[in-house]
């Protein structure tokens, strides 16, 4: 805003004492990544003010708010005074805190929240300390999990338990549950529809009892959700979402003339559905603080939504998405398809090259692309980002299957992996790729299909394998109008086997996404 119009006088009102903290980073902080405390601090007051031109007032916590005098009552927590400030324009920026569920055993020793540097140095103390050797995470969100991989790379074993029925927010089921049984091959253990009811011990942590069973434990993190700092707006006349956050429109106006809400304590609108979108994101909160500020200064700039993108971190995986998810698609009305593709992430031959199992989600009429998830060791964050540009950008399937994307060995594959996914989508709305995916198989859709492996060795017990080199005629074991369920490790030769038995004259063929890398196979 002192950018926008340097003769503005802008005050910032802070119940904390610090300001501009990496929330973010907390995690890495616990896990000694961030060596010190004083790198999770973006700005003092201080430094923000000598920076800025803004004067900020730390450790005053507003307790109401007065539209028809334009004031704020604030307490100063440090002289227990309580004083008014008056405004021309407000910005309610009070964030969220982290919930704590109402039940025995939370203020027990070595019982932790997450939401702010103390947090941190609380829980690494801990460790430290070496009196943590079991662990529970409380929430399969993003922090629960970035804070677990933490804490089990400390050698801490590690359990995550879950109300929902998977963990991973934001992603489809399939998606999750791969994320699941990756975790535990990590020891990390995850148990979802799982309520805890209670944190037992005497002066310390020593198990928690869930909806389940119960679990030893040296120490509890709770990591469940947060809630929007809003109920000193109670009294204000500003409306509020059902989950009490405040509503904005999209210029991030409130409904009382000259008071804007942004970050954490607001809902936007989801980009793709214009349907209101609760979005705790520090990207989030950064762009909205931006287009406040100039909207305030009198321009007419507006928000124009989020769509979900998110990445995390996980022990030996990342994960990233954006946009819709298939089932968000099919709620939102749109005629859904998607593809489950198994492409590399760079050049094979290159080190350390993997592969990325991407979900891609469009409308089939207009073949727009509507989201994006992404498994992988690699830059998964330039996947989604790829897509993010595209979605907002509301381009189709074909504006994007020959885009000019970067290419050496190190850093992609000369078909690059996003170009990859967008050609065997396209390639299965068109119908010359043939499929089933990895939900559908694990529905048993596929039982009275005849199993083919098509991996370049024998790989799948139980199933006639099919040498694709050697494919060139018919397979007289098969008859052309036998239902044929073709598998690989990945899905590219069980693609070009489909292909080439078509071409032959056989009419009834599957190839499953993602093959034996991404499903469990059984005959």
């Amino acid at each position: 805003l002192k950018r926008e119009n340097r003769s503005c006088e802008v005050t910032i009102l802070t119940k904390s004492k610090d300001i501009s903290y990496a929330g973010c980073g907390l995690p890495y902080y616990v896990g000694k990544v961030i060596p010190e405390r004083s790198q999770l601090i973006v700005n003092t007051p201080e430094k923000f003010s000598d920076l800025t031109g803004v004067s900020v007032l730390t450790e005053v916590e507003v307790t109401k708010i007065n539209p028809l005098e334009k004031t704020v009552d604030a307490f100063d927590l440090k002289t227990k005074e309580t004083s008014k400030y008056e405004y021309d324009k407000l910005v309610i920026a009070t964030g969220a805190e982290a919930i704590t569920p109402p039940i025995d055993g939370v203020n027990l020793k070595n019982v932790f929240l997450l939401r702010t540097p103390d947090d941190a140095v609380a829980i690494r103390d801990a460790v430290e300390s070496g009196e943590i050797k079991r662990a529970v995470v409380v929430g399969g969100g993003y922090i629960g999990l970035e804070i677990a991989e933490n804490l089990a790379a400390q050698g801490i074993k590690i359990t995550v338990i879950d109300m929902a029925s998977h963990i991973l927010p934001g992603f489809d089921e399939e998606f999750s549950e791969y994320v699941e049984n990756h975790l535990a091959e990590q020891r990390i253990v995850t148990f979802t529809d799982t309520k805890l009811e209670a944190i037992l011990g005497e002066e310390k942590v020593e198990k928690i009892q869930t909806s389940k069973r119960a679990f030893k434990a040296d120490a509890v993190i709770l990591s469940v959700g947060i809630r929007a700092n809003t109920a000193f707006l109670a009294d204000s006349g500003i409306e509020l979402m059902p989950n009490k956050t405040i509503k904005v429109n999209e210029f991030l106006q409130t409904n009382i003339e000259d008071i804007y809400a942004v970050g954490d304590c607001s809902t936007v609108i989801n980009r793709l559905t214009k349907e209101p979108a609760w979005s705790p994101m520090g990207s989030t909160a950064n762009i909205a603080g931006r287009v406040a500020a100039k909207n305030i200064a009198g321009a007419k700039v507006p928000y124009l939504g989020v769509m979900g993108t998110a990445v995390v971190k996980l022990p030996e995986l990342n994960a990233g998405r954006t946009g819709l998810t298939e089932t968000d698609a099919i709620k939102a009305g749109f005629d859904t398809v998607s593809a489950i593709a198994v492409v590399d992430d760079k050049a094979h031959y290159y080190p350390d090259a993997s592969f990325f199992i991407v979900k891609m989600v469009a409308d089939r009429e207009t073949k727009k692309l509507l989201g994006l998830q992404v498994l992988g060791k690699g830059a998964v964050d330039k996947m989604t980002d790829i897509a993010v540009t595209a979605i907002t950008l509301g381009a189709t399937l074909h504006d994007i299957e020959n885009m000019d994307l970067a290419y050496a060995p190190p850093f992609s594959t000369a078909i690059h992996p996003f170009s990859h996914t967008v050609n065997i989508l396209l390639n299965k709305i068109s119908g010359a790729f043939e499929t089933i995916t990895p939900t559908a198989y694990a529905n048993g859709e596929a039982k009275d299909y005849k199993l083919i492996d098509s991996s370049i060795n024998p790989s799948i017990d139980g199933a006639f394998y099919v040498d694709l080199t050697k494919v060139n005629g018919e397979i007289p074991e098969l008859s052309k109008d036998e239902k044929l369920l073709l598998a690989c490790t990945k899905g590219k030769r069980a693609y070009m086997l489909q292909n080439r038995l078509k071409y032959y004259g056989y009419t009834n063929t599957l190839v499953l996404e993602g093959g034996t890398t991404f499903n469990e196979i059984t005959i």
